[in-house]
């Protein structure tokens, strides 16, 4: 049986709406243009699977390989729901806390600085990196984190230069 290109169009569209999504929306979401997302859902044959639909399943919540399974006129399988970012953070901060293990977040007291607002840091690993590569993300942070704590402010750089 041949890849059914309707389905899988229909399929994304279907699911790009439950989620209320617009076509950019969804192509901000998924790191791609919004032609990837036109181009998908306008149902059109290709020979090759385009090679961005593994980003397009990673928006929509479905696990890798459904888009294959949907073309070959199945349905897709989706991940388990986590619990949703806050719906006021921007698209691609939302899509990059979906992306990954996450090692660590702090928040940063800018108080001391003069302002009463706070930082949230959040590091995040790569989706299939190794536990040694989760290792080495975790000891780059703790170097950077201790670099943060040591910035010295405008006022402390001009004390010490007089």
């Amino acid at each position: 049986m041949g890849r059914d290109w309707k389905h899988l169009a229909d399929t994304v569209e279907a699911a790009r709406e439950a989620k209320n999504l617009t076509q950019v929306a969804l192509a901000e979401k998924a790191g791609v243009s919004e032609s990837t997302i036109q181009n998908i859902e306008s149902g059109a044959e290709r020979k090759r699977v385009p090679a961005s639909l593994h980003k397009v399943e990673r928006a929509l919540g479905w696990k890798p390989g459904s888009g294959e399974r949907v073309l070959e006129g199945g349905t897709p399988e989706y991940e388990e729901e986590t619990a949703a970012p806050p719906s006021d953070l921007p698209l691609r901060i939302v899509h990059e806390l979906q992306d990954g293990p996450l090692l660590d977040a702090t928040v940063v007291d800018l108080t001391p600085l003069g302002s009463d607002a706070r930082m949230i840091v959040v590091v995040k690993g790569a989706p299939d990196a190794s536990p040694e590569q989760i290792r080495a993300d975790l000891l780059a942070w703790a170097k950077a984190q201790r670099h943060m704590q040591n910035i010295p402010t405008d006022d402390e750089t001009d004390e010490t230069a007089n």
